[in-house]
C-alpha cells in the first residue's frame, strides 16, 4: 500500500474554512485586504451562518477598523503577547478586556469590536464570517 503525504499549511498564510458536513477547506493566501473577506463570503455562501473562518494573525499596533459579525459569535484566542479588545453592543454599551497567552474572549453576534496592541501579539480567530461588516475606527 502506498502512503499519501499529508499537506501542511501555514495558518497565518492560508486560513481554514470549516463548513457544513464537517468539511475543512484550505483558503487562498490571506491578503489582509477587505476584498479578501468579500471573496471568502462568495466562495462559501452556501454554508450560510454555519460556516466558520479559522485564521491566525500577528498585530504590531492597534486595529485600523471596527468589525461586527451579524451571523454568529467569534472566538478570539491570544497565543502570544497581550492586547486589549474593545466591544460595543448593539445598544451602545461598551466594555474592554485585556487578554494574554492562552486566554480568550468571545465577540457575541452583532457586537462591534476592535483591539489595541501595545507591542506585538498573535491571536487565533474562529469567526462566523458571513455578512461581516467593517467601519472606520
Amino acid at each position: 500500500m502506498r502512503e499519501k503525504q499529508a499537506a501542511v499549511q501555514q495558518l497565518a498564510t492560508n486560513p481554514i474554512h470549516l463548513g457544513r458536513g464537517a468539511s475543512a477547506l484550505v483558503e487562498p493566501a490571506f491578503s489582509g485586504a477587505l476584498d479578501w473577506y468579500t471573496a471568502y463570503e462568495q466562495r462559501h455562501a452556501s454554508d450560510g451562518a454555519e460556516g466558520r473562518l479559522v485564521s491566525l494573525a500577528t498585530f504590531n499596533g492597534p486595529w485600523a477598523f471596527w468589525e461586527m459579525h451579524p451571523c454568529g459569535a467569534e472566538v478570539v484566542l491570544c497565543l502570544s503577547g497581550q492586547f486589549t479588545l474593545h466591544q460595543e453592543d448593539p445598544d451602545g454599551a461598551r466594555r474592554t478586556v485585556s487578554i494574554g497567552p492562552g486566554e480568550y474572549a468571545i465577540n457575541e453576534r452583532g457586537v462591534w469590536h476592535t483591539a489595541d496592541v501595545g507591542m506585538q501579539a498573535t491571536a487565533l480567530f474562529i469567526t462566523a464570517g458571513a455578512g461581516t461588516e467593517h467601519r472606520p475606527r
